[in-house]
């Protein structure tokens, strides 16, 4: 079962939405809880939470993955968003279920493998979410683009804001373009915003633009 650090609500009343924060490849929830902090003024009935991914980082004694990243490829991408999906499912069920709220009242926030695990469980959902943040990410599509078999299994198109730096070497701008017409293929709404002289990161434009669209979402 996962875990990582939460954050009650701002307001101190129980929580009428909650915000789960996916973080990268190497890092573990601490990595993002304090996007929390920074957005409870917009947000001061939102719980917030930031598990840990499920594995050990398998290149390094420390940090976590939510699957293993060597390959870098689509197939291995496709895997990975797949092993790693039950485990994030179970976990968002369960955290819904500890606030006593709807699937309608989720929010997820992803960050470069977070964001890629981010739209592949969102999209497939039961009940969806009311929105999906992706910071330096990519569209995770089957590797042989058997996109006829891929549609069906979008259950959820909540609305989607991705971001990403125009000097990322890590996850290509490029994935930008091609996540949004993706997405926009399969009926989802899609906002993009390309930060200037950002590297694999978060800056404060991107920070501020997910504000407004949590809130937005939200509300």
């Amino acid at each position: 079962m996962l875990d990582g650090p939460r954050l009650s609500p701002r307001s101190g009343e129980p929580a009428t939405s909650l915000v789960v924060l996916l973080h990268g490849y190497g890092a573990d929830g601490r990595d993002l809880i304090d996007l929390g902090d920074y957005w409870a003024p917009l947000l001061p009935n939102t719980a917030f939470v930031s598990p840990h991914a499920p594995e050990p980082l398998a290149i390094a004694p420390v940090g976590r993955q939510w699957f293993g990243y060597t390959e870098r490829n689509d197939r291995e991408r496709w895997a990975g968003v797949q092993s790693a999906q039950r485990a994030l499912d179970g976990f968002l069920d369960a955290e819904l279920a500890r606030l006593n709220l709807p699937g309608s009242r989720l929010a997820l926030v992803g960050f470069s493998q977070g964001t890629m695990m981010a739209l592949h469980v969102g999209l497939r959902r039961k009940v969806a979410p009311a929105g999906i943040v992706g910071f330096s990410g990519i569209h995770v599509l089957p590797p042989e683009g058997a996109t006829a078999a891929f549609a069906e299994e979008i259950t959820a198109r909540p609305p989607v804001l991705l971001i990403h730096g125009d000097l990322d070497q890590v996850i290509p701008p490029m994935a930008l373009p091609r996540a949004v017409e993706s997405l926009q293929q399969q009926g989802v709404a899609v906002r993009a915003h390309l930060s200037n002289g950002l590297a694999h990161g978060i800056d404060g434009t991107g920070l501020s633009l997910a504000g407004t669209f949590l809130t937005e979402v939200l509300a």
